[in-house]
């Protein structure tokens, strides 16, 4: 097993375009960590680098105790899946399981054991005969896997492997790589851009846009104390409401304001949030769609954290309903149950929880005061 150490890690194209400028990152031993962010973040070309297919420019890149930038991938005892499974297709499920073994001169009945025992894990043991095209896209994948099981390494890295798949097989594979995890009690690399992949399946998340790490935390973390807008932003379906809101003060009370709406901020946040500094200036206030209430039992409790909404649109999603607001002049969703069966042209009452509203310095894009 092993822990992965990336220092000052840099990589810059021929083309003197700078991808990822300076990255630190500890990856612990038996970790599941997850790599996530926009196309073009960098996420990709780290585990690359990781695997030794993409070369570092400048920095220190260890695997263990073992610096690895000049070592080669088949030296670096780590096994990768990709997104289009890279299966041989004139070959059977068994041989390409068996490929990499057979190039190491692995004894024929160790091979055959390993095999076997990684196909019955991943219950693919009946297409042991089969060629890819027999299979389904779920099928393959567990041959890809299957194929660096064998191998038993240190470290596994995926790259997007759930992407050629339907939903429901991706909801299916999630389920089975996080047993495979388990089971293997080996570190995982994983790549996605898939937020729901990465706070279903991490011990953590990596989130990065541009190449810089914008936050490592553990799912619970990111959502409930996001660093910045961004990652506010990113982690959460539908994505966090963002507002244009004023600060000001009245007897001291703190009150947020957009357009006729206003909202006290909580005496907890109030307390270690430094607002003075932002007095009769803007802010973002970020609100959690989950967050806006329409029930009654929160309506009647919500004396200074209502608003007037007109209902632009009610999205029925099954168990429950988005509805996409106008407030204050401010776009807005809400999630709210199927129950309340509010129809689109509506005009209703929105509740806000106050305790969990989200403050960002306009400028900064820094959370205040999310400790």
């Amino acid at each position: 097993m092993a822990s992965i150490t990336l220092k000052n890690i840099v990589k810059t194209y021929d083309n003197k375009v700078t991808v990822i400028p300076d990255l630190n990152l500890e990856i612990r031993d038996r970790e599941f960590i997850i790599l996530v962010g926009p196309s073009g973040c960098g996420k990709s070309t780290t585990l690359r680098m990781i695997a030794g297919l993409e070369e570092v420019t400048a920095g220190e890149l260890y695997i263990g105790e073992k610096k690895v930038n000049n070592v080669a991938p088949k030296d670096r005892d780590i096994a990768m899946v990709f997104q289009n499974y890279a299966l041989y297709p004139h070959m059977t499920v068994y041989k390409n399981m068996a490929f990499g073994l057979m190039l190491r001169k692995t004894p024929r009945a160790e091979i055959d054991r390993k095999v076997h025992e990684a196909a019955k894990i991943l219950g693919i043991e009946e297409y042991l005969n089969r060629k890819p095209r027999a299979l389904s896209g779920g099928q393959r994948q567990r041959v890809a896997l299957g194929r660096a099981m064998v191998r038993n390494p240190s470290v596994f890295l995926l790259d997007e492997p759930l992407s050629n798949l339907d939903a429901k097989l991706r909801t299916q594979m999630r389920t089975e790589i996080t047993r495979l995890h388990q089971h293997l009690e080996t570190t995982f690399v994983y790549v996605t851009h898939d937020q729901t992949e990465a706070m279903t399946m991490a011990d953590r998340i990596v989130v990065m846009k541009d190449g810089v790490i914008q936050q490592v935390d553990t799912p619970q973390v990111l959502y409930h104390k996001p660093r910045n807008l961004f990652v506010a932003g990113f982690i959460g379906s539908p994505q966090m409401n963002f507002i244009d809101a004023s600060v000001s003060f009245e007897s001291g009370d703190i009150f947020l304001s957009f357009g006729p709406c206003r909202i006290r901020v909580p005496a907890a946040l109030a307390a270690h949030a430094p607002l003075k500094q932002y007095e009769e200036k803007q802010i973002i206030l970020g609100l959690r769609p989950e967050d806006l209430h329409t029930e009654d039992s929160f309506l009647s409790l919500a004396a200074d954290a209502k608003f007037n909404a007109h209902v632009e649109l009610a999205e029925m999603m099954g168990s429950e309903i988005y509805l996409y607001l106008e407030a204050g002049g401010q776009k807005l969703i809400a999630r709210t149950p199927s129950r309340t069966q509010i129809q689109s042209g509506s005009d209703i009452q929105i509740a806000v929880d106050v305790n969990k509203i989200y403050l960002f310095d306009k400028e900064t894009e820094q959370a205040i005061g999310n400790e």
